[in-house]
């Protein structure tokens, strides 16, 4: 191959054989799981990187099956978000995630910066209950549960919530470990179709562990629950700060 060649077929590795298609990338039956959880402001504080701006001392813990999804397949997924603003804009930064498939992993790492890590997240019903589990390293860290569909929840509210802006930190390191891409990152769903969504009694349960830290931004107490079905396009990102520039 000679250089041009390469330029022009390069966009994941390895070269000869990517991890992962081009996008864009198109989820069908989403199924999110989300318990928002009232936690420590000042712990909040001290992880979220300027210039973003903690908007209220909540998390969302969510789950979510993709049985459906362009280039990555069937998995589960599971992580922490929380509520920032940026630049007056309100949006949420994603701080955690651990799913149980290699390509969306490499994806969305190499491409927007997303905190992926591998784990083993089960999003299921159990009899009158809607459950998610995250194991890790051997051990369940993190347990939620909500009752199953006990209230219908109007539609535009998820849609607007989806429709919000989500930041990611994307860090990639030089050949010899310094920093070569330090950026904050944007980044949007579009063509969301909400297909229903439900509330209900909910629960949730975090555990300590070393490299798997979701029980150190504690619940304090549940705000809400939420239980929904969509479909969505995840759009490309955009870098809105630079920090090495």
């Amino acid at each position: 191959m000679n250089e041009d060649e390469v330029r022009r077929h390069a966009y994941s590795m390895p070269l000869h054989s990517p991890s992962y298609p081009r996008g864009p990338y198109r989820f069908v039956d989403r199924e999110y799981l989300i318990v928002s959880y009232h936690s420590d402001p000042e712990i909040l504080r001290s992880i979220l990187p300027a210039p973003l701006k903690l908007a209220e001392p909540i998390v969302k813990y969510e789950f979510i099956n993709m049985p459906d999804s362009t280039g990555f397949g069937s998995y589960c997924e599971s992580g922490q978000a929380i509520p920032v603003i940026f630049d007056g804009q309100c949006g949420l930064y994603i701080h955690a995630m651990y799913l149980n498939d290699h390509a969306p992993i490499v994806g969305g790492r190499e491409l927007w910066g997303f905190p992926k890590k591998l784990g083993e997240p089960v999003l299921r019903v159990e009899r009158e209950t809607l459950i998610g589990t995250l194991q890790f390293g051997g051990s369940q860290i993190a347990t939620a549960t909500m009752g199953y569909k006990h209230t219908i929840v109007e539609e535009n509210e998820v849609l607007s919530a989806m429709q919000a802006p989500n930041f990611v930190l994307k860090i990639i390191p030089h050949v010899d470990g310094t920093l070569r891409i330090l950026e904050l990152v944007r980044y949007y769903q579009t063509d969301i179709c909400i297909k229903g969504a439900w509330s209900g009694p909910g629960a949730l349960e975090l555990r300590p562990h070393a490299m798997a830290p979701v029980a150190d931004l504690p619940v304090h107490s549940i705000k809400s629950t939420l239980h929904f079905i969509s479909d969505l396009t995840l759009g490309m990102g955009e870098v809105v700060h630079d920090y090495l520039n």
